[in-house]
């Protein structure tokens, strides 16, 4: 053991450093507590997820979020719910039986918690000299608004690890912590961990804040939740490889409860060509989706893409090999700004005939024509209202399209070949409103917290652009109430 660090002692260890856990630091540290980060990556790949996504936030403006934004997390609660917890979920929290506390759907104080430090937490940011705007996204049709941080993720976290390093948060790169325990009654926790050397290191501290993301660069956890669709699912940046779940796994071992959907987890259609981070398609609603037998498989377009592409990506996964293809044609001119759906940095398939293009995708021709033949002739006649859903669905098909369905058949014809890629998995732990992790009893385990990815609250379909914003906002909780816990345990011991 190193014995310098391992005699070396925090009010505050947060474990990774993506908006989730630099909030936390950032938070901590201005509270006056002594806190150090441990992240896995080097220092110019830091960040997590957060380093490489445009980071929406679910907001109108700078002070509200969306209109519908505490309804849609909760409808997405998850299956077949047990109306006794439902019932019970009405009351003050106090009243809660203990199995309610610890069930694993996301609470309505949850979501209320999150929807209303979102503001506050958007004009903290700013203080670090983060700016918002109302950019545009690359969604053509949209049922929600969306604020974006100018510079997008990688601003957000290079303001925010600027500020911790002037508020004397230590930083140890490449090391990954590996075992968490509670040393004493009071509650002080033990953060084993594995320094660039592969030297063992110890970190002792009041509080351990577990913001390490997700398990989607695990393949071993991967296949283990989500089964053999695993195989065919990629993170759509490097970040995710860093998230290996050995947070989530150090916190059930303690003693956490669950929550969050572990066998699904948040997709995007990524084009398996590139290498760039992600290399999304998303027009497949103007489109047709092909799997490699070339059929159809699913309602390329229930509504707005921002609501359904997320469960339609993950439907790849259950094609063959995991791919797909989007089929279209060259009417989708008529879709205002349709190229910025398109983020990947590879050719689209090109060909002048239906045929041909089936041939140069390696697909069944024979199939491949029978499936857009029968598509074809249950397009409807009527208005195409590319900007707004239009109702314009097919008649017939076992499986419809409900809107933008017009016959394909107008050359030069396109394909992008995509599979699931995946942004972060569902599965965490429970938390509180003050971001602590609670065990499966109700009870919050003292100096142990959660935020971000790691904290499980997703179920179903995930709810577009809160993922980067809760974060944030559960980090700072997650700060704010451990440093405070620190100071109030030093005054009682007259320190």
């Amino acid at each position: 053991m190193d014995k310098t660090i391992g005699q070396q002692r925090f009010d505050v260890v947060v474990i990774g450093s993506g908006i989730a856990g630099l909030s936390a630091a950032v938070a901590a540290a201005n509270a006056g507590a002594k806190v150090a980060i441990v992240e896995r990556a080097n220092e110019e790949e830091y960040g997590g997820n957060t380093r490489w996504t445009e980071a929406y936030f679910r907001m109108k403006s700078e002070s509200e979020v969306s209109d519908d934004f505490e309804e849609r997390l909760i409808s997405n609660a998850g299956d077949n719910l047990d109306p006794n917890i439902v019932e019970a979920m009405g009351g003050e929290y106090a009243t809660w039986p203990p199995y309610v506390k610890a069930h694993g759907m996301p609470d309505p104080e949850l979501v209320f918690a999150l929807s209303s430090h979102a503001g506050p937490t958007v004009a903290w940011l700013r203080t670090f000299g983060i700016r918002f705007d109302t950019l545009p996204t690359y969604f053509v049709t949209a049922a929600a608004p969306r604020l974006m941080p100018v510079g997008g993720g990688l601003a957000m976290i290079e303001a925010l690890l600027v500020q911790a390093k002037k508020l004397g948060v230590e930083v140890f790169y490449r090391t990954t912590a590996r075992h968490l325990a509670r040393e004493n009654s009071h509650g002080d926790m033990s953060l084993e961990a594995t320094g660039p050397e592969g030297q063992a290191l110890e970190f002792d501290a009041r509080s351990v804040i577990v913001a390490s993301g997700g398990f989607q660069g695990n393949p071993e956890m991967m296949t283990r939740y989500l089964g053999q669709a695993a195989r065919f699912v990629r993170p759509v940046a490097r970040g995710g490889y860093y998230n290996k779940g050995e947070g989530i796994q150090m916190a059930l071992a303690a003693g956490a409860a669950p929550a969050g959907d572990f066998g699904s987890y948040h997709a995007e259609p990524l084009d398996p060509r590139s290498g760039a981070t992600e290399a999304l398609v998303m027009n497949f609603s103007y489109g047709i989706l092909i799997n490699l037998l070339g059929k159809r498989f699913v309602d390329e377009a229930p509504g707005p893409v921002d609501v359904h592409y997320d469960h339609i990506s993950r439907a790849f996964g259950e094609q063959p090999k995991g791919k797909v293809y989007v089929v279209f044609d060259k009417r989708i001119d008529d879709v205002p700004n349709w190229k910025r759906s398109i983020r990947t940095d590879q050719p689209v398939i090109q060909a002048e005939s239906l045929e041909a293009l089936a041939e140069a995708c390696e697909l069944p021709v024979d199939a491949f024509m029978k499936t857009v033949r029968e598509y074809n002739a249950a397009c409807p006649e009527g208005r195409f209202s590319p900007l707004e859903v239009d109702g314009l669905a097919t008649q017939g098909l076992e499986i419809p399209k409900s809107n933008w369905s017009r016959p394909i058949g107008t050359g030069p014809f396109f394909a992008y070949p995509i599979i699931p890629g995946i942004c972060f998995t569902y599965g965490g732990v429970k938390t509180n409103t003050s971001a602590q992790v609670i065990d499966a009893d109700g009870r919050p385990i003292p100096g142990l917290y959660a935020a971000g990815e790691a904290a499980g609250l997703y179920y179903q379909v995930y709810t577009g652009a809160t993922s980067v914003m809760r974060g944030a906002v559960f980090g700072k909780i997650a700060g704010e109430h451990a440093a405070a816990r620190s100071s109030s345990h030093a005054s009682a011991n007259g320190t």
